[in-house]
């Protein structure tokens, strides 16, 4: 229980900090132990609490978009209530594209070289 009333001292501090020295526009904190998540926007010079939508999002005017916790992990989310994709999951989407692209690509010289057999060899290919 210390433990957990230290985390609200210390983000305390540092809340206060980023209202009054940072005068950061949109300030967010996520407890990793009890998943309690909040957010702030600053409203003449003082923090607002943001109020969460029914499925416990947050608007951030910031960045135009919602913060959300989705498994285990802070995320974002587009206005239609779309799941931003990590950098991690962009990478693995671009692999098998990235195949399939150099598939295309080696199937397309294949077809060159094909047809270059057939011209030699008198035969127009599109005549087959």
């Amino acid at each position: 229980m210390n433990v957990n009333r230290g985390a609200i001292a210390d983000e305390s501090l540092k809340k206060q900090v980023y209202q009054d020295t940072f005068r950061t526009p949109d300030y967010f904190w996520l407890d990793s132990v009890t998943m309690e998540f909040q957010g702030f926007h600053l409203v003449n010079g003082k923090y607002q609490e943001i109020q969460s939508t029914t499925d416990g999002r947050l608007w951030s005017q910031q960045l135009k978009l919602y913060l959300g916790v989705y498994e285990g992990k802070l995320r974002l989310f587009t206005t239609e209530n779309q799941l931003i994709l990590s950098f991690e999951q962009l990478a693995e989407q671009e692999i098998p594209a990235q195949r399939a692209e150099e598939r295309t690509q080696q199937a397309e010289q294949e077809i060159v070289r094909l047809r270059e057999v057939l011209l030699t060899q008198g035969i127009e290919p599109e005549n087959i």
